[in-house]
């Protein structure tokens, strides 16, 4: 039988024990398919297509036993903490190229238009048009291919990846199976980020106005010459209802609390009125 090349035992070390675990990172999978979101198993799909063979039987043991012991997500980088069989913790480390400005713009433009993308992540999914969105904008959501990311462990095996990688990435697709905020954040943008663009959106359509060629603005950037943001200018009055903006979200088939998730936000959206009537009445 012909060894894959991920396989060839001139390459990898032995098989060994790791040393036990407390309070790991285990996935909620203990046997069977790793993950169950289409969004995971996008993720999960460059590994197991890429021939990795006894690494990721290897890296799914490590994952669902806990040996991964910590993980940190920013943007473009996954570092991780992974227990092997010597005392030391390994340190794992996974790099992709996140959108440039300009992509993100096209990215921004498409949330700002389509306001229910960002609906369908407050209900905890990613819907499939957000994935269309960063294909649109040339750069891919999930990565497509191994060569699109860049890993790196510290374990004395040479081969990459090893089965502390293929571990620390079958926990990330773990938690992004409950939270799918997590891969924006991966790609460069907080869950607030987005609110933020989707909330000017929200402000610039009472106002009658255009939303900004220029949003979203970078961290400490000022407003360009001339401009100002719809929900601080003259135009941009209060709704005289509480459905007055929620009536602008196109129907969704989202849940919230159980129910369906603009009538959740509806009284949400009262309080705040209410709030801020009081105050100017103060």
């Amino acid at each position: 039988m012909t060894r894959g090349r991920w396989d060839d035992p001139w390459r990898s070390f032995p098989a060994s024990t790791p040393l036990p675990v407390d309070g790991g990172l285990t996935t909620r999978s203990r046997r069977g398919a790793m993950v169950e979101t289409w969004w995971s198993r996008r993720f999960v799909e460059v590994l197991e297509s890429y021939g990795l063979g006894a690494r990721m039987q290897r890296g799914r043991r490590y994952a669902r036993a806990g040996q991964v012991m910590s993980l940190e997500i920013s943007p473009g980088l996954l570092a991780a903490q992974v227990q092997g069989s010597r005392r030391a913790p390994y340190l794992v480390t996974i790099t992709a190229a996140t959108p440039t400005d300009r992509q993100w713009r096209v990215i921004d433009a498409a949330l700002r238009q389509r306001i229910g993308l960002a609906a369908h992540l407050l209900a905890g999914e990613v819907p499939m048009e957000l994935e269309e969105a960063f294909d649109q904008a040339g750069s891919p959501l999930f990565p497509r291919r191994w060569a699109d990311l860049r890993a790196r462990c510290t374990c004395p095996d040479s081969a990459n990846p090893c089965k502390h990688i293929a571990a620390v990435l079958y926990v990330f697709a773990d938690r992004l199976d409950a939270d799918p905020w997590l891969v924006l954040e991966w790609r460069g943008r907080t869950r607030e980020d987005v609110l933020a663009a989707v909330g000017l959106a929200a402000a610039a359509a009472q106002a009658g106005e255009p939303v900004p060629a220029w949003w979203p603005l970078r961290p400490g950037e000022p407003l360009p010459p001339g401009e100002h943001l719809p929900i601080a200018g003259p135009a941009a009055e209060p709704p005289r209802s509480p459905d007055a903006v929620l009536r602008r979200l196109e129907d969704l088939a989202v849940t919230a609390w159980r129910e369906p998730a603009v009538d959740a936000l509806r009284p949400l959206y009262a309080a705040i009125l209410s709030g801020e009537a009081g105050a100017e009445g103060r």
